[in-house]
């Protein structure tokens, strides 16, 4: 027999699922908004799902599912991206805010609904893409089981009931802002901040706007700015971050900053997330329960077969692990052996540098092609800047070029992809008189 689960968690219908434009939404109400977008959506396979506002895309994403159709969730809204995406899925469509916005209005009665659908165990529920960061964003198809699977790992791990109230920075689409900010309210009882927050005022609004116990999903960039800001925060439980490795030094003033405890999620758009730490608590990570690492793969849990993974860890007894780096980023420079991310480690830690990366050249160029790196250091020089990582690096991994920008490239979930620092890297560069920089 088909295996099949409820598309909301069993909770009292007059429970809060959502804020919507400050006003809340019980689950009843959320299940009449669902039944109005399925009337509405059009009859094809898959639905690109483009919405911004979090309440609007929760609703978009559980009437497609309860509809029998996909969720495709583009990894980026860069036009050559979405086209690529529809030219490879014909029978598709797609839909934004204001079709979910303007079906949702018409109806003025708001009636009220305490049906909830039940959904195959194996429907396709979304199609989530990777990012791009090191190459083509690629399809992963996730079940609607695969789904509800790892949200009740998450709530295992992190607590979350129907008192919790979460504010997310990260985007839906992404499969990090898909599991802790959509996945969690259908499946948890959690509720749900609908805006989607960017600037740190916006941020701190959010939080404001939701009861304890609060909690921020969010990303390094957004730590960053947050810290910086300097505003009074309201105090969340605690805090999420993932996309990007937190360092040590941004977890401590984050802490100070929202006297509140940092925690990581790692995970792939392949597995979900899967492990868990707390940054200040050191370098290991704690598997969600039921995974096991093997010989450079995962399996176990809700997986219906073993994920390999791109990253290289170590195994530290039967539920931990330590990062060690990732596969693609190991990079071999005249016979000499070293990885992206200790060069990045390495540049980063140099007193200025706001931020900066390596590239390397792609595979199949020939082994005397240099790396390049882009930095962000207004107070800097390049000559002082190469004079830096000659003390800290081989010389065959010095930069050559070493490129200045005003900032790094960055995706909806803050990660540099690579086409875009090629592009930056490419562009021609301002020629200098300054001293400063001779």
């Amino acid at each position: 027999m088909t295996a099949k689960f409820p598309l909301l968690s069993m909770a009292s219908p007059d429970e809060l699922i959502a804020w919507r434009r400050s006003q809340p939404i019980r689950r009843d109400l959320f299940l009449a908004h669902v039944a109005r977008v399925v009337r509405r959506l059009p009859p094809v396979r898959f639905i690109i799902n483009l919405c911004e506002d979090r309440y609007c895309f929760l609703v978009a994403f559980a009437a497609v599912g309860a509809n029998g159709q996909s969720n495709l969730l583009p990894s980026s809204r860069a036009d050559l991206h979405l086209r690529r995406v529809a030219h490879e899925y014909p029978d598709s469509r797609t839909i934004a805010d204001d079709d979910i916005e303007s079906w949702l209005d018409a109806d003025a009665d708001n009636a009220i609904s305490q049906t909830v659908p039940e959904l195959a165990a194996e429907q396709v529920m979304a199609v989530a893409f990777t990012s791009g960061s090191t190459g083509r964003a690629k399809p992963n198809l996730k079940t609607w089981g695969e789904l509800i699977g790892g949200a009740r790992q998450a709530q295992r791990r992190f607590g979350f009931d129907r008192a919790t109230a979460i504010v997310a920075t990260v985007p839906p689409q992404h499969m990090y802002g898909l599991e802790t900010s959509i996945m969690t309210p259908l499946a948890s009882g959690a509720r749900v901040h609908g805006g989607r927050p960017f600037f740190p005022e916006d941020i701190r609004a959010a939080l404001a706007a939701v009861p304890a116990p609060r909690v921020l999903v969010t990303t390094p960039v957004h730590l960053q700015a947050c810290v910086q800001a300097g505003l009074t925060w309201p105090q969340p439980a605690f805090l999420i971050s993932a996309t990007a490795p937190l360092s040590n030094a941004l977890a401590a003033r984050a802490e100070a900053a929202f006297d509140a405890p940092v925690l990581e999620i790692y995970g792939c758009t392949e597995a979900g997330s899967i492990a868990s730490r707390r940054t200040l608590d050191g370098d290991r990570w704690r598997l969600y329960d039921g995974f096991e690492l093997g010989d450079g793969s995962l399996s176990g849990a809700h997986l219906p077969v073993p994920v390999p993974l791109n990253d290289i860890v170590e195994p530290c007894g039967d539920s931990e692990f330590k990062l060690l780096g990732r596969r693609e980023d190991v990079i071999n420079v005249a016979g000499k052996r070293t990885s992206l991310g200790y060069l990045n480690h390495q540049l980063n830690d140099i007193d200025g540098v706001i931020e900066g990366v390596f590239l390397a050249p792609e595979a199949g160029e020939a082994e005397v092609a240099r790396l390049a790196a882009l930095v962000v250091a207004p107070g800097l020089s390049k000559r002082q800047l190469l004079a830096a990582l000659a003390r800290r690096l081989d010389p065959v991994f010095l930069p050559r070029p070493l490129v200045k920008v005003e900032a790094l490239p960055r995706n909806e979930t803050g990660k540099p992809t690579r086409e875009a620092l090629l592009a930056l890297l490419d562009r021609p560069q301002p020629v200098t008189t300054d001293a400063h920089e001779r």
